[in-house]
């Protein structure tokens, strides 16, 4: 799958406000209801991770190096 974090971010916030409307819904081929709420959150915290994770991780690479100041 090379959908990126926040993609998969907001199928699984699409798929929380479906559930919670009383609707179905499906990710990566599974079918999920009310049942699986619990599992849909846990997996939208999963990708908030992962999300958080590459904007840290692009952030650093744009600042380049940092120098240490030693004088006073």
């Amino acid at each position: 799958m090379s959908q990126s974090a926040q993609a998969m971010v907001d199928l699984y916030l699409q798929a929380e406000i479906e559930v919670l409307a009383g609707k179905t819904t499906v990710i990566n081929g599974r079918q999920l209801t009310t049942e699986n709420l619990q599992e849909i959150r846990a997996g939208r915290q999963e990708w908030e991770r992962r999300a958080s994770e590459q904007k840290s991780q692009a952030a650093s690479k744009r600042r380049g190096p940092t120098y240490a100041n030693f004088c006073q």
